[in-house]
């Protein structure tokens, strides 16, 4: 009696790992999207988790190109800073490793916006 062989099946290649927003990092991010919400200066964001990066974009309108980008890319978590805030024109406003003092650059924009 032959033992028939059962072919295998190659493994499948493993899920490109993505880079995405931890709750923390959204609570710290979305409490200030709410006070510039508040302040008439933001309308709208995006969220996109890419393999590298992960980006959260925000908008003062729905059609047009974000105000400014607030990325997370891990790889340079020990370089420059794993946290940036991009403006419109693809300037890096500021760059760190801790989100909070990388967002107060826009904090201050808020103070501005406030006192106008």
């Amino acid at each position: 009696m032959a033992i028939a062989s059962i072919p295998r099946t190659p493994p499948s290649p493993p899920a490109p790992e993505v880079v995405s927003f931890h709750r923390s990092e959204l609570a710290v991010i979305l409490a200030l999207y709410g006070r510039m919400v508040a302040a008439g200066e933001w309308r709208d964001y995006g969220i996109s988790a890419l393999r590298d990066v992960a980006v959260f974009s925000v908008f003062r309108r729905t059609a047009e190109h974000p105000l400014y980008r607030i990325e997370k890319r891990p790889k340079l978590a020990r370089r420059q800073g794993q946290y940036a805030v991009v403006g419109m024109d693809g300037r890096i406003l500021k760059r760190g490793r801790d989100l909070k003092a990388v967002l107060s650059v826009l904090e201050r924009k808020l103070i501005r916006a406030v006192s106008d």
